[in-house]
């Protein structure tokens, strides 16, 4: 039913680590376990400081890097179309084997972050 890798769910973390399972709506870039370029829009399920875990309709392979890009909320920003733009490796795939199987994904980020207002 599910296939697991062998990397741990960065929201299932036991140590001190402080994150939100906020339903966040974003896009998430990257290329597929087939080699092929996708966007697609999901929703964050959890996100910290360390990384944050989605489910995607694409297949990635673990060590594969990926871009989110989070809609920040406009009160935030005076108004803005603000977007967060964070790359990260991939460090957990679970998929599931149904009808209209999705893989929940867990990314590990890199250090650095861009924020900047919507073209």
């Amino acid at each position: 039913m599910f296939e697991k890798f062998p990397l741990r769910d960065l929201s299932h973390k036991k140590h001190s680590e402080k994150g939100f399972k906020l339903p966040l709506p974003c896009f998430v870039e990257g290329t597929d376990s087939s080699g092929e370029k996708f966007r697609e829009a999901t929703t964050l399920s959890y996100i910290s400081y360390q990384g944050s875990s989605f489910w995607l309709a694409h297949s990635v392979s673990i060590g594969s890097e990926l871009k989110l890009i989070i809609d920040l909320p406009s009160n935030l920003s005076e108004d803005k179309n603000l977007k967060l733009i964070i790359k990260g490796e991939v460090a957990f795939a679970e998929a599931f084997n149904g009808k209209d199987s999705k893989e929940r994904v867990s990314l590990r980020f890199d250090n650095k972050y861009i924020i900047k207002e919507e073209a």
